[in-house]
């Protein structure tokens, strides 16, 4: 799968993502600093899955309606980065397919999948 891993979320997901074959950009190696729009139009312009902690996101596709090819928020107790790929693994495991194109909040315990947008 595309990924654009925002850079909240961190190199080590990043890194992670590349290592289990999927084709990966890391906001934080390539486009530090970039603001949120720019962030969600370059994941929608090269059809990437954006994947983030930062829940503006959710503001930016629901309210302002920016296009996406797909969102994962993680909302998570534990911020490290192993408790990240461990829920995002689980996530690729069970819901793979339900990736693209829509919003998925996962916690956790949870996995909430908005319909395509």
């Amino acid at each position: 799968m595309r990924f654009l891993v925002d850079e909240c979320t961190g190199p080590a997901v990043a890194q992670w993502l590349r290592l289990q074959n999927h084709d990966v950009i890391s906001v934080f190696d390539e486009i530090r600093g970039a603001d949120d729009r720019k962030v969600i139009q370059k994941a929608f312009e090269q059809n990437r899955i954006l994947i983030t902690n930062d829940k503006d996101f959710g503001e930016l596709i629901f309210r302002e309606k920016k296009p996406h090819k797909g969102v994962v928020l993680l909302r998570l107790e534990d911020e490290r980065a192993a408790n990240k790929i461990s829920v995002l693994k689980h996530l690729l495991e069970k819901y793979e397919n339900s990736l693209p194109g829509n919003f998925i909040v996962v916690t956790e315990t949870t996995v909430r999948i908005t319909g395509k947008r």
